[in-house]
């Protein structure tokens, strides 16, 4: 519900929209206005005549002289309505209001305070605000009406709309980097009968045509590795991708991803291909090697601290991973350790790993790090280690108590994805929902024989957010997840 002034303000401006309509066929009028310059490109015509297009920002003056602030895409720049260049048309600036967006010709100058400005000669109003704006977001509650009405956000507060030009320069650079490295960007199904390729609870749908329960993707995986088996050697995609699960800062129900596979190489070139792209990333948004997330200082300048899984336990919490080889072994560590872990929707020795290792090493590690070869009970997609199969070799890029992006050698035996999938199902039958899915064509495929490859994938939604130092996901998502409005 509004409140009293906003609803007073609507009925003064809905009486100027009836004024407008008096004096014109249309007050939504359609011009051609493909030659306009920004308001960037203005400035830089002095004593020149421009035509510009935008949003009136701020309105100030009376009578027969007035200011205001035109915002577009590019920046602001001042208007000048006077009398003696308007005549006549100066009683039409009574019709104006914070917030309309208007078409202005005009000649640039300078005034006696220095600041550039366009001496209006016609103006006219293409859309009118009925919905005053508000000034700034403060507190949660504005928050709030930032998240859900983003169209508000990004016309009042520029340092949003920096952050998604941001976020699209990011991705335009990741596809460049991909691309002059020898990728391919694909496209693969949305709507999956088997979903698979993470730890993940999916969303189901239902296609009556066919019949059949459907499922939105929780990742890309299997099907970028049916291209591997056909043939192609570096694909990569950019996906929504969905999880039916819990919203944090760091997580929402709809993200983007980026992965890529390359065949015949492993794991260590990944590490090696992860520190040059982001590098790369950082110099061209960011224009260096060091930034700032939430008061934590990160140098990516040097090389990225490498650290076994094992080892990261260990550390923490002296418990060796190694000597465990039950659930009951693991609780029984546990108790010796004095430690306490909520085991609601912990299904499988691999789960017991991961949720130790999130409550108790994961949140430590703020300095850019590699966690590597985790237990193979941990994912079901990646190819044992030669020299140790009860790891996989994998890694993560971890910063800030955050998880970047994933990678692994890919396991490529049929035999032995077939026989991981069927624990996964024991998991499944115990109660998880999140453990991963039996895909008989994906076994099919593999045995048509895919070559050793390694894979990766980044979530891009939290690596904007450390980019652009934001505290929640909610800040990089356009129009990001949430209840319902009240």
């Amino acid at each position: 519900m509004l409140d009293p002034k906003t609803n007073e303000l609507k009925r003064q401006r809905q009486e100027k929209i009836a004024k407008l309509k008096s004096l014109s066929s249309t007050i939504y009028p359609q011009p051609n206005l493909k030659d306009k310059l920004t308001t960037l490109e203005a400035k830089e015509k002095m004593d020149q005549s421009v035509l510009v297009a935008g949003r009136i920002m701020s309105l100030r003056g009376h009578g027969k002289i007035m200011f205001a602030d035109l915002q577009d895409r590019a920046g602001k720049i001042q208007l000048f309505f006077q009398e003696k260049t308007l005549a006549d048309k100066m009683a039409n600036t009574k019709l104006l209001d914070l917030g309309d967006i208007v078409s202005i010709s005009g000649k640039i100058f300078k005034t006696q305070a220095g600041e550039i400005t366009i001496d209006v000669e016609e103006f006219q109003i293409l859309a009118k605000n009925i919905r005053p704006l508000p000034e700034k977001f403060h507190g949660l509650k504005d928050v709030e009406i930032a998240y859900r009405q983003r169209y508000v956000d990004l016309i009042v507060n520029p340092e949003s709309r920096q952050v998604f030009e941001t976020r699209t320069k990011i991705l335009s650079e990741m596809r460049r980097f991909l691309d002059d490295h020898g990728f391919m960007e694909v496209e693969t199904p949305v709507l999956q009968p088997v979903y698979g390729g993470a730890a993940a609870k999916p969303f189901v749908t239902h296609h009556n045509e066919l019949d059949m329960d459907m499922y939105l993707r929780i990742s890309d995986e299997l099907y970028l590795k049916r291209l591997i088996v056909g043939g192609f050697e570096k694909v990569y995609e950019v996906s929504r991708d969905f999880r039916n699960e819990g919203v944090s800062r760091f997580h929402n129900p709809e993200f983007t991803q980026i992965e890529f596979y390359w065949a015949y190489v492993d794991y260590e070139v990944l590490m090696e291909f992860t520190e040059e792209l982001i590098k790369h990333l950082l110099m061209k948004t960011k224009e260096t090697l060091k930034i700032s997330f939430q008061g934590n200082e990160l140098d990516f300048s040097k090389p990225i601290k490498r650290l076994t899984f094992k080892d990261a336990i260990l550390d923490k919490t002296k418990i060796d991973i190694d000597k465990i080889k039950t659930e009951e072994d693991f609780k029984k560590a546990l108790e010796i350790g004095n430690l306490k872990l909520d085991f609601k929707g912990v299904y499988g020795l691999g789960a017991c790993f991961d949720a130790l290792y999130k409550e108790y090493v994961r949140p430590d590690i703020i300095e850019p790090t590699f966690i590597m070869d985790y237990p193979s009970e941990m994912i079901a997609l990646a190819k044992r280690k030669i020299d140790d199969p009860t790891k996989i070799a994998s890694f993560q890029l971890l910063a800030c108590g955050t998880e970047f992006l994933k990678a692994y050698n890919e396991l490529n035996d049929p035999e032995d994805q077939a026989a991981r999938w069927n624990d996964e199902q024991k998991l499944t039958d115990q109660g998880s929902e999140i453990a991963s899915q039996f895909d008989a064509d994906y076994i099919r495929a593999l045995e048509y024989g895919m070559p050793p490859t390694a894979g990766w994938g980044m979530g891009v939604d939290r690596f904007v957010q450390l980019i652009t130092d934001s505290p929640t996901i909610k800040d990089v998502i356009l129009f990001p997840s949430m209840r319902k409005e009240e």
